[in-house]
């Protein structure tokens, strides 16, 4: 699977919970990872680790279940920056992958580590160990995408995305041999600008269309969570699975969309894609989407 801290993670978790032990590898998004406090904090990532150990904060939409804030408090005491929140527990994560760096590993060595310390039964992997940030630029200049989505709530216009450090980026060896060796390829619900388009720029020339089925996003005009729909608007594109399903064409075959859009799969054909339309809302966690996909 290919996915960010949204529908991707929850869908990979639809996937765990029904694949035997070991058959899906899912490579996260990095591009808006950023340091906050001396350390590494990888959001997409670390979402998906936390719906595969079940402990995300569903409640909250990132983070873990029954968390504090005493450090945080703490910081803000001492007059640090505190707008990103990041709970106690969470920081133990932060500061484990920050000590592994630090000690020579790579980002995809730290990642593997956190897996098998959270005992997960499948791994979870950076799409490259290099240094990939995506850039918000807005009215009022560039941000970075956590200091635009949770600092500035989406306040400043968006006028486009930037990726930084994209051209010398590649998967690291692991990532691309299991993107040869899969029988399929997932790119899960993710927001296409910020989550799935920068896994795609480092990864395409392993992705096997022939082997690639997308999710669409987008149910009845609206994205579930996050704000794919917004940024679309803001792009003057049209709010539509179609137009994620143009996007996805080069490297994608098969375009699963819901059922309520289902009248929208002869103009999805006409982009090159086969269409399987399947209830895509996730009320269980993933499981039966995942079960379907798999069917």
């Amino acid at each position: 699977m290919l996915a960010g801290g949204t529908g991707g993670a929850k869908l990979a978790a639809g996937f765990d919970a029904v694949l035997p032990p070991g058959d899906l590898t899912v490579i996260a998004n990095t591009a808006d990872d950023d340091e906050f406090h001396g350390l590494l904090v990888c959001p997409d990532a670390d979402a998906v680790l936390y719906r595969l150990a079940g402990t995300f904060n569903e409640a909250a939409g990132y983070g873990l279940k029954d968390e504090t804030f005493n450090t945080l408090d703490a910081l803000k005491g001492l007059g640090e920056e505190t707008w990103f929140q990041i709970g106690d527990r969470d920081l133990a994560t932060h500061v484990v992958r920050t000590a592994l760096l630090r000690g020579g590993a790579t980002l995809t060595d730290a990642s593997l580590e956190l897996c098998r310390r959270l005992r997960l039964r499948t791994r979870v992997l950076p799409m490259c160990d290099q240094p990939v940030r995506t850039r918000c630029v807005t009215e009022r200049g560039a941000f970075s995408l956590q200091e635009y989505f949770v600092r500035e709530r989406l306040q400043p216009v968006l006028r486009s995305i930037d990726l930084i450090g994209a051209e010398g980026a590649r998967p690291a060896d692991v990532a691309i041999e299991a993107l040869d060796a899969a029988d399929l390829i997932v790119i899960g619900p993710s927001n296409p600008f910020v989550s799935i388009d920068p896994i795609i720029r480092v990864a395409a020339p392993w992705i096997a269309r022939d082997r690639t089925l997308a999710v669409t996003p987008l149910v009845g005009g609206v994205a579930l969570k996050g704000p794919t729909a917004e940024m679309m608007r803001a792009f003057g594109m049209d709010v539509s699975p179609v137009t994620v399903a143009r996007r996805y064409a080069a490297v994608c075959g098969t375009f699963v969309l819901d059922e309520a859009d289902a009248t929208l799969a002869p103009d999805i054909e006409q982009a090159g894609l086969k269409v399987r339309v399947l209830p895509t809302v996730m009320g269980d966690g993933g499981r039966a989407l995942a079960a379907a996909i798999l069917g």
